[in-house]
């Protein structure tokens, strides 16, 4: 065998040794573990009214407990606004407690001098009664006019009893359309007040949740438009593992149940709960692409981790069934 064909029967052998480093080597090292990374969904924070940032309790970096004060826009129009409200409440509230005690003394003076007046002419109707009936039997008037004086004193007697009872009903604070009317103006201020409540809290927003501040975009003194985010938060539960299982094995994971990891600078040990499969397939996401992935469907998986991790960190996950 000549030199030349020695020389190309070595190349081939190479060639052929290198492909199965390419291909076999790679495949097996990944069967080991699930390629992902860590993701967070942060939450944007901002004031429904525009105003100056006129304090800031956070900087960039910060870790922050639920209910914590994060920032404050100027307070002082919403607060007039709340005392405006406030100040409405308590006229309502006065007069329905107004409406419920009945007429003052000056308008149930009012109701006595009608009572006196009814009276009088109801006096003055028996009067004429009594000087008409011994007229009538003697003949001296037709039996008509005693009709009508009777009718008369009927008429004044009924006039007294109603003066008293519009005085009864109004001593007795018995104005029911009134009190309900007041009773509604006072829920139509609370309702009100509430509202202005509710606005000046949202100008100083607290966190939700345990987090970390993971950018500010307005600092103290500076100006910011209703609704812009002032800062960035990112909650720890909003922080979560993505990991790509293979078509295969897809059926091994479901939410509830908890993964292996690791990742550079982690401790030891570390697991993650399943909240998410995705239902459909999709080809190998670019950022685990590797020779032996190319063209295989692969499925979403999201998992809450045990341990606090920073986004955009990479981790190797244990897949299921792998003996561990």
């Amino acid at each position: 065998m000549t030199p030349q064909r020695l020389l190309i029967g070595g190349l081939g052998l190479a060639a052929a040794a290198l492909i199965a480093v390419l291909v076999f080597i790679p495949h097996k090292a990944a069967t080991g573990v699930l390629s992902g990374y860590v993701e967070g969904e942060p939450i944007y924070l901002a004031a429904p009214v525009s105003g100056t940032v006129t304090a800031l309790s956070v900087s960039r970096g910060d870790r922050v407990a639920a209910g914590q004060r994060l920032f404050v826009i100027d307070p002082q129009k919403l607060a007039a606004e709340r005392e405006q409200q406030a100040a409405q409440v308590a006229a309502a509230e006065s007069q329905a407690l107004d409406a419920r005690k009945g007429q003052r003394p000056v308008e149930l003076a009012v109701y006595e001098a009608n009572i006196a007046a009814a009276q009088a002419a109801a006096r003055e109707a028996d009067a004429a009664l009594r000087r008409i009936e011994p007229l009538v039997r003697k003949g001296v008037y037709a039996p008509a006019r005693l009709d009508d004086a009777r009718a008369a004193a009927d008429s004044a007697r009924a006039q007294v009893a109603a003066a008293r009872r519009q005085r009864d009903a109004a001593a007795l604070g018995a104005r029911d359309d009134q009190i309900r009317a007041a009773d509604s103006r006072v829920r139509q201020a609370k309702a009100a007040l509430a509202e202005a409540d509710a606005r000046l809290g949202e100008i100083s927003p607290v966190a939700g949740a345990a987090g970390r501040i993971e950018d500010v975009f307005f600092q103290t003194g500076e100006w910011a438009a209703a609704n812009q985010p002032v800062l960035a938060l990112l909650p720890d539960d909003k922080v979560k593992l993505r990991f790509f299982a293979p078509e295969g094995s897809v059926s091994a994971y479901r939410p509830g149940g908890v993964v292996h990891f690791a990742c550079d600078g982690c401790a030891k040990g570390l697991t993650a709960k399943i909240t998410y499969v995705s239902p459909r397939p999709e080809f190998t996401p670019p950022v685990i692409y590797s020779r032996d992935a190319r063209d295989r469907l692969v499925y979403l998986i999201e998992a809450r981790p045990s341990a606090l991790l920073n986004p955009g960190q990479p981790v190797d996950v244990v897949p299921l069934g792998s003996g561990r």
